[in-house]
């Protein structure tokens, strides 16, 4: 072989690794959420059966922030998205409890406000449909807007949507009556009682200890 042939795939591989070193590292790039597909089309694509439908569409939810090559934190997903990935989720599947255990545990666990309460909403626009099973996630919710965001009127107003629509009796008795205790925090003193005769009038305080329990709660908040 010619040396100037030599020389040159020398010269040629030279410039080959120059060129690699100085060239930026590959960065893995975050794919936005699509917006859900239609219940419908969902339901077509798992030949009409919706249950496993729902199941794969919650893997693909859960794993979206685990993307090839890089990590996505919550806070950085579009949630007026997650919200329809959720709805269109629950619709699937209304006997499932997962949208709203993701809702009001996962997605409502990011630092921040405003998509908080994204998640708090969803758990609470949904509620009525299914009050006997869907008590917790709200009761939860108040729990949240109370203590995370300190936003009692609207821990009240999802309590109190707890106490007036969920009746099942097996509601458990603190889920209804917290917003007898929520009412008193905010210094409405008479209208935590007219709630709190409501619940008897209606049998939903038979414990003793737990009408105990409540007076004592009023009584330090009237005094005050």
């Amino acid at each position: 072989m010619p040396a100037w042939v030599r020389i040159a795939l020398v010269l040629a591989l030279a410039a080959q690794l120059a060129g690699h070193a100085i060239a930026p590292a590959p960065q893995a790039r975050a794919v936005d959420l699509p917006a859900p597909p239609a219940v419908a089309a969902m339901q077509v694509a798992a030949l009409g059966d919706r249950l496993p439908a729902a199941q794969l569409a919650t893997l693909y939810l859960q794993s979206f922030d685990n993307q090839p090559g890089i990590s996505i934190p919550f806070a950085a997903l579009d949630y007026g998205r997650v919200v329809g990935w959720l709805a269109m989720l629950s619709d699937l599947d209304p006997d499932s409890q997962y949208p709203f255990l993701l809702a009001s545990h996962v997605y409502a666990a990011v630092p921040d406000p405003s998509r908080q309460r994204q998640m708090l909403a969803f758990v609470h626009d949904r509620f009525d449909a299914d009050t006997a099973r869907r008590w917790r996630w709200l009761a939860h919710a108040a729990i949240v807007a109370r203590h995370r965001l300190g936003d009692l009127p609207l821990a009240t107003l999802y309590a109190r949507a707890l106490t007036e629509r969920a009746t099942d009796p097996s509601v458990p008795g603190w889920a209804r009556q917290m917003s007898v205790l929520l009412l008193a925090d905010t210094g409405e003193v008479e209208a935590a009682k007219i709630l709190l005769g409501g619940l008897l009038d209606a049998g939903a305080i038979t414990d003793p200890q737990e009408l105990q329990f409540l007076l004592k709660r009023l009584e330090p908040t009237q005094t005050r």
